[in-house]
């Protein structure tokens, strides 16, 4: 289990950096160094702290319980911003800033860049079928189970297709989260749930370390978050 997370950088240069993460999130500047701590013990071996793919969907699958590979595999590349392959710990802070504390603004437009699977600024009908298909539990004794997620997908379009062009743009996406928050994650789950994202800014929080308590200690408390 690791021990409390403290700050192990010392240098001006550093200290500017963790300021600027700082103001590009919604963590304080010692909840940022412990983010930090906490991606820097995920590579341990690496010449660079930074987490690669399957480092990254071991940590969300036990830290958060998200378990679809699709859906993972997007959320990691909303993460990833450079297209590197890596998550960095620039990308690191500003996506689990997101992830965790996010704005609904932050969360609507996080969620519609894991769905634009293409990245071309749309969710197309075909995107929609592969990712209900995905995420939904088809019976057994169905005949063609593509059927039922096919007249989904149809009805999920004309709810979020405003301008009817058989697409949803960013706008279109936007404007029906406004009008019903619960659809914000309509084609999936792609944020943490309200135990997991509790559990973990528990390590993280401000409020927490003021306690004086540490990590180690929380974690027997809680026997659930892992590294």
């Amino acid at each position: 289990m690791p021990s409390k997370a403290k700050p192990v950088y010392k240098g001006g240069e550093r200290m500017k950096f963790i300021e600027m993460l700082h103001h590009k999130s919604h963590f304080s500047k010692t909840e940022v160094e412990r983010l930090l701590q906490m991606l820097k013990q995920q590579c341990p071996n690496s010449p660079k702290i930074r987490m690669d793919r399957n480092k990254f969907n071991d940590f969300v699958h036990k830290n958060f319980e998200m378990t679809d590979e699709m859906i993972v595999d997007r959320v990691f590349r909303a993460f990833d911003e450079d297209n590197d392959g890596f998550i960095n710990e620039l990308e690191w802070v500003k996506g689990l800033s997101i992830f965790l504390r996010g704005t609904m603004e932050e969360k609507t437009k996080f969620c519609f860049d894991v769905y634009d699977m293409n990245a071309d600024g749309y969710i197309s009908r075909e995107e929609m079928f592969h990712l209900l298909k995905n995420s939904i539990l088809k019976p057994a004794t169905e005949e063609d189970p593509d059927e039922g997620i096919k007249d989904l997908v149809e009805i999920t379009l004309k709810k979020f297709d405003y301008d009817h062009d058989t697409r949803v743009s960013f706008e279109d996406w936007t404007k029906c989260v406004k009008e019903d928050s619960l659809l914000l994650e309509a084609l999936g789950p792609c944020l943490p749930n309200l135990k997991t994202r509790n559990a973990f800014l528990e390590l993280v929080s401000d409020a927490q370390h003021d306690t004086g308590m540490s990590i180690s200690a929380q974690q027997k408390m809680k026997g659930k978050v892992t590294y």
